[in-house]
């Protein structure tokens, strides 16, 4: 297989995030956006990071996604520097205590 050059790789991490996103693969946005968002501080990343963060979260909720993926949905967030952060996981930790999910 031939390298790609990282313009092809960050064209297709957005074309991963972007498309996840609109068919509600949240999860695997969320991953896509996380690693576009670290490797450019541009605030879209992290709207389009935050809103499948928050998508994940909604399936976990209606059981559609299995509630051991918001450890690594909280991980994810945690790679932000965004204030909103730690209002979005207090969010997710008090549902899992709730709900008998340990979130770290």
């Amino acid at each position: 297989a031939e390298y790609m050059g990282s313009n092809e790789s960050f064209t297709l991490l957005q074309l991963i995030a972007n498309d996840s996103y609109k068919i509600g693969s949240f999860y695997y946005s969320a991953k896509a956006f996380d690693v576009l968002e670290r490797l450019d501080s541009s605030p879209e990343y992290w709207e389009g990071k935050r809103g499948a963060c928050c998508g994940v979260f909604q399936q976990v909720i209606a059981q559609k996604e299995p509630p051991d993926v918001l450890r690594d949905v909280v991980g994810m967030l945690r790679n932000s520097s965004s204030k909103e952060v730690d209002s979005i996981i207090s969010v997710m930790k008090t549902w899992g205590k709730a709900n008998g999910v340990k979130l770290t």
